[in-house]
């Protein structure tokens, strides 16, 4: 009985199972009224879309297989003209790019100037205002001293 092996003891611990998988993306009931109506309403619309966007495509397909050959006979032709036709639109786009260029430096050099000629403009501004004030002080000492009636003498300006 010595040498009989011990039996093991095992031990089990419960696992919580994941068992919503695509139930998780149902819904629980079924659909509305209005959801079956709506899906009901729009099946045809979805249909003629479907529909109209297979003719435009097949039209283009017909239209590219018959419009090929012309292309290749007039091909010494048409790749002048697209080039032409290239170079006027780039033409066209750089004198735009240059006209904008050219209008956004105007502005910025103005703005430049402003911000630069601020500080000037108020030293004109107090030295206006100084002259101003002299003028103003010289008038009224010319006036009284013609109120009271004697000889006009210098000011002490």
């Amino acid at each position: 009985m010595a040498d009989r092996p011990q039996p093991h003891q095992v031990q089990v611990h419960p696992q919580h199972r994941y068992d919503a998988g695509i139930k998780t993306l149902l819904p629980q009931k079924g659909p509305s009224t209005s959801q079956i109506l709506a899906v009901i309403a729009l099946l045809p619309l979805a249909g003629f879309l479907l529909l109209v966007a297979g003719l435009a495509f097949a039209g283009s397909a017909l239209g590219l297989a018959v419009i090929t050959p012309l292309f290749v006979i007039f091909s010494p032709v048409l790749v002048p003209a697209a080039i032409a036709i290239a170079l006027a639109v780039v033409s066209f786009v750089t004198s735009g790019a240059f006209g904008v260029t050219g209008v956004s430096s105007l502005s910025f050099a103005v703005n430049s100037l402003r911000e630069a000629a601020a500080p000037l403009l108020g030293y004109l501004q107090s030295a206006m205002d100084k002259v101003g004030k002299k003028t103003k002080d010289l008038g009224q000492g010319i006036q009284m001293q013609a109120h009271e009636g004697g000889p006009i003498r210098k000011l002490g300006y």
